[in-house]
C-alpha cells in the first residue's frame, strides 16, 4: 500500500528521498553559521573571561578599526588570489594533455597521478615543504650553482605549499570541461583557417573559464580557511584562520574569533554569487 501512494505521488517521494539530508543541512550548517554569527555579537569579560551574552557590534568595530587585523585581511585574500592564479596557470597545460592530447591509458594513468597525493596526509605533504623549502633541503641544494637560495619560510613558503595542495581541485574542474569539449569543434575551426589563438579564443575559452571559475572556488575558499600550512612553512605571517585559531584557543576569546570567521563567509557568498552568473557551478 505505501508503495502504491508513493509511485502515485511522486513529489512524496522525492520529500522522503531530500528531507531528511536537507533538514540535516540545515541544522549542522545553516545552524552553525547562525549560532556563529550570533557569537560574534557577543563580548568576553575581561576580568573573568566570562562571556557577556550582551549584543554590541565592539568585535566589529575591532575587527575594521585595528590595523594588524586590516592587514591579516588583505593578506589572506591576495594569498587566497595568488594560489589560485597559480594553480589555473599550472593546471592549464596539464589538463589540456590530459584531454585533447593523451591517449586513453595514458588518461587514466594522469588521473591517478593527480588524484594520488589527495591520499596522502595533509601534515604529511605540509611537513613535506618545510623540509623542501629549509636552508638544507631540495630546493636550496638546486638553486645555489645559480646563485640562489631557498626562498625560506615566510609568505612566498606559503602559497607555494597551498598551490601544491590545492592544485588537483583546480586540474579536474578544467580537464572536465576540456573533456565535453568535442574534437569535432577544433577541427572545424581549422578547417575554417582560425589559427591557434583564435581556436583557443573563440572555442576553448568559453568551456575554461567556467571551469576555471569553479576550480577557484575550491582553490580560494580552502585558502581563506587554512591556518595549518601557515603555522608550518610562513614564519612569522598570520592569516585569517590563524586570527581564528588564537583568540579560540589561546586568547580564550570565542566572540572575536567568530567575527573573525563571518569575513571568509561573506568573501565566499560574494563569490559563489559571481560564480553563479558564469555558468561555472555546473562544471562542479
Amino acid at each position: 500500500m505505501a508503495t502504491g501512494i508513493l509511485h502515485r505521488h511522486p513529489r512524496l517521494r522525492l520529500g522522503l528521498l531530500l528531507g531528511p539530508p536537507m533538514l540535516w543541512l540545515g541544522v549542522a550548517y545553516l545552524g552553525a553559521l547562525a549560532a556563529l554569527f550570533i557569537t560574534s555579537l557577543w563580548t568576553v569579560d575581561g576580568f573573568t573571561g566570562n562571556i557577556q551574552r550582551a549584543w554590541t557590534l565592539q568585535n566589529y568595530r575591532d575587527l575594521f578599526s585595528i590595523d594588524v587585523y586590516r592587514s591579516v585581511t588583505i593578506r589572506t585574500l591576495v594569498v587566497a588570489f595568488a594560489v589560485t592564479l597559480i594553480d589555473a596557470v599550472l593546471a592549464l597545460p596539464i589538463a589540456i594533455y590530459m584531454a585533447k592530447v593523451a591517449s586513453v591509458r595514458w588518461q587514466r594513468v594522469l588521473l591517478i597521478a593527480v588524484l594520488t597525493p589527495l591520499w596522502a596526509s595533509y601534515l604529511v605533504k605540509a611537513y613535506a615543504w618545510r623540509g623542501m623549502l629549509s636552508d638544507s633541503g631540495p630546493v636550496a641544494w638546486l638553486a645555489r650553482p645559480f646563485g640562489l637560495d631557498t626562498p625560506g619560510y615566510g609568505l612566498a613558503a606559503t602559497v607555494i605549499t597551498l598551490s601544491y595542495l590545492w592544485l588537483p581541485y583546480m586540474i579536474l574542474p578544467v580537464y572536465a570541461g576540456l573533456e565535453r569539449l568535442p574534437n569535432s569543434l577544433l577541427e572545424a575551426s581549422a578547417d575554417l583557417g582560425a589559427g591557434t589563438a583564435m581556436t583557443l579564443r573563440r572555442v576553448v575559452m568559453p568551456v575554461l573559464v567556467p571551469a576555471f571559475v569553479a576550480g577557484s572556488i575550491f582553490t580560494f575558499s580552502l585558502t581563506l580557511g587554512d591556518y595549518i600550512a601557515v603555522k608550518i612553512v610562513g614564519g612569522s605571517n598570520q592569516m585569517l584562520g590563524n586570527v581564528v585559531y588564537d583568540n579560540f584557543l589561546t586568547g580564550n576569546n570565542m566572540p572575536f574569533a567568530a567575527a573573525v570567521s563571518t569575513i571568509p563567509v561573506v568573501v565566499m557568498l560574494a563569490y559563489l554569487g559571481a560564480a553563479r552568473r558564469t555558468g561555472a557551478l555546473e562544471n562542479l
